[in-house]
């Protein structure tokens, strides 16, 4: 099944609903950082998150941000997501393994604590970004994104995000959000009858295990409520902005003295980048290009 991002509405343009797939974009994150069962179970819920959070916004070039930090042995983590449908993140421990919960699913909760916050952060290109800041409520990812909509968006809304990985990496992610648009926000027995159906869910991925399409879950939910699934279909994926161009010009604010270090002491030098653990290598000859190019512009 492709990773694929869908959109919906239901009950008269009073419920807004988004369904994204991102199996494989979370396999690709797990093999390029080398991420536990536990990390990637984390950072996959986040970029699901971070892909239907985006997908509000109407801005080309748009863009949200998901920064999640706790007091637990994953350390933190971060995801830039894209209206294009592109994402990617990385989380700060990716090697941090912990034993199942009572619930014998692994323990998200732990690996990132439940004492930290949520920092969102939406842009859209241009002027200054929205952003907030709130507080975790259980490091589970869906409970934490669901908390931050409520508060600071106010908006009524269900997130449901899951990750299946096992010994032959992801088989099963994605997630559902479902929205209370301002019109209906007063409807209190709308709110209620979401929060009901999406926790009867057993959970998003064993739906997909089941070979339920995205469609198909959201008839499950919204079926009876007037649902129309809009006919665009989104192509989602791990993608990376970085570039070689991009590390040689990281690499050039340095400045001289310490361009003429990396070539004495490492004969170049090397860059890994964070988002996707692309590593990038400069050779003696190129840092001596960019200190002439310093040594020009400071005539």
């Amino acid at each position: 099944m492709v990773d694929k991002l869908i959109r919906a509405t239901a009950a008269d343009g009073g419920i807004r609903a988004v369904g994204v797939i991102t199996t494989r974009l979370t396999e690709e994150a797990r093999q390029r950082h080398k991420l536990s069962y536990v990390a990637t179970a984390a950072l996959g819920r986040t970029m699901s998150a971070g892909l239907l959070l985006v997908s509000s916004m109407k801005k080309e070039g748009s863009r949200v941000n998901i920064r999640i930090r706790g007091n637990g042995p994953l350390g933190g983590l971060l995801v830039d997501a894209g209206l294009d449908g592109t994402v990617r993140g990385y989380v700060d421990n990716p090697g941090v393994e912990l034993p199942p919960n009572h619930l014998g699913k692994l323990d998200v909760g732990s690996a990132i604590g439940r004492d930290g916050y949520l920092y969102v952060v939406r842009d859209v290109g241009y002027g200054y970004p929205y952003s907030s800041t709130v507080g975790l409520v259980s490091g589970e990812i869906g409970d934490d994104i669901t908390h931050y909509l409520v508060s600071s968006e106010q908006t009524p809304s269900a997130l449901l995000v899951g990750v299946f990985v096992g010994a032959e990496g992801v088989t099963a992610a994605g997630g559902i959000l479902l929205q209370v648009m301002p019109k209906a926000a007063r409807d209190e027995e709308l709110v209620k009858t979401l929060e009901s159906r999406v926790a009867q869910l057993s959970g998003f991925t064993p739906l997909l295990r089941l070979g339920k399409t995205l469609p198909e879950i959201l008839t499950q939910l919204l079926g009876d409520m007037g649902l129309v699934i809009l006919p665009e279909v989104q192509m989602v994926r791990f993608h990376c902005r970085c570039s070689f161009a991009r590390v040689l010009g990281a690499l050039k604010m340095l400045g001289v003295d310490e361009l003429q270090d990396m070539i004495v002491k490492d004969d170049g030098a090397e860059a890994t980048c964070d988002f996707c653990g692309e590593v990038y290598h400069a050779s003696s000859n190129q840092l001596e290009r960019l200190i002439e190019d310093l040594q020009a512009e400071s005539v």
